[in-house]
């Protein structure tokens, strides 16, 4: 099993489409074997999850997330625990116990709250409706 967590500072980072790195978690019996941090080198939403494919991923946890990423996430056949947060470790050590609190609705709604499009950026995504 690898495990993906979006990540920023040891903490799930609250938008799936702009995160810039993910923590990886290799899994075996249970037990963490092996974590890495890689970059997504500026890949956005659609380039996401071909990226963690491409890295053998099958699981990954995040916080909010829109239902492009949903879609691709799950074409790719990557199990999707969204709306979680808190330290990333901590996280994946949950999931294993089965005790990780996650939203299976999470979807990040705000792409469209101002009627035109915006950048996550310009005002801090997880200040407002990703959750």
């Amino acid at each position: 099993m690898k495990i993906a967590v979006t990540y920023e500072n040891g903490e799930i980072f609250q938008h799936f489409g702009h995160t810039e790195q993910f923590k990886l978690y290799s899994v075996t019996d249970g037990k963490i074997t092996n974590t890495q941090i890689v970059d997504t080198l500026g890949s956005g939403h659609g380039a996401l999850a071909g990226l963690l494919s491409a890295l053998g991923v099958d699981t990954l946890i995040c916080g909010g997330i829109g239902g492009g990423a949903q879609s691709a996430l799950a074409n790719a056949g990557i199990k999707l625990y969204g709306g979680a947060s808190g330290d990333a470790d901590a996280a994946v050590e949950a999931l294993l116990a089965g005790e990780l609190a996650y939203d299976p609705n999470a979807k990040c709604d705000h792409h469209d709250h101002h009627g035109e499009g915006h950048s996550c950026g310009d005002h801090g995504c997880g200040s407002h409706s990703c959750h």
